[in-house]
């Protein structure tokens, strides 16, 4: 019988499809890097943009051309970009042992002050996937300027099993 974090991780695969959550295709890069970076048992994902089969679903700055709701929108297909590069990784979701970090950047006009509320459709995802027990903290900041226009870009590091 599976215990403890293990049991708790082997749940993320079913909770994606008790939610019918379907994962986009792996990102590939749009330049010279890879997409993860593995050292004992931390992975480390390139940041994560918007994209869903390299094509960008976003384009802009919240608070500008693209409201409060697209930049939730943005920030949780950036995240679900970052799950199927984290799958196409490790074979499978289950594998996750906790989200060690979660960093939101977001491309805003000046004056947009609603920053936490636009990272929360990350946050919210990774809770629904992998329960507040294995949740991080996160960093939200607001930049001038993403990767190709895009409005969110996602920092993400995951523990995974030995």
């Amino acid at each position: 019988m599976v215990t403890g974090a293990k049991a708790q991780a082997a749940g993320a695969e079913r909770r994606l499809q008790e939610r019918g959550i379907v994962l986009p295709p792996p990102p590939t890069p749009f330049g010279a890097y890879v997409e993860a970076t593995r050292t004992g048992n931390l992975i480390f994902f390139s940041g994560m943009l918007p994209v869903v089969g390299h094509e960008p679903r976003y384009i802009g700055r919240i608070g500008g051309a693209l409201t409060l709701e697209d930049g939730r929108k943005a920030a949780e297909t950036a995240t679900l970009s970052a799950l199927s590069a984290a799958r196409d990784y490790l074979g499978s979701l289950d594998g996750v042992v906790r989200v060690v970090k979660l960093g939101v950047y977001i491309a805003t006009e000046g004056d947009f002050r609603d920053h936490p509320k636009v990272a929360d459709g990350a946050s919210e995802l990774l809770l629904e996937i992998f329960g507040k027990e294995r949740l991080s903290g996160r960093v939200v900041l607001g930049v001038a300027s993403l990767p190709l226009g895009m409005p969110i870009e996602i920092e993400l590091v995951l523990e995974v099993e030995e």
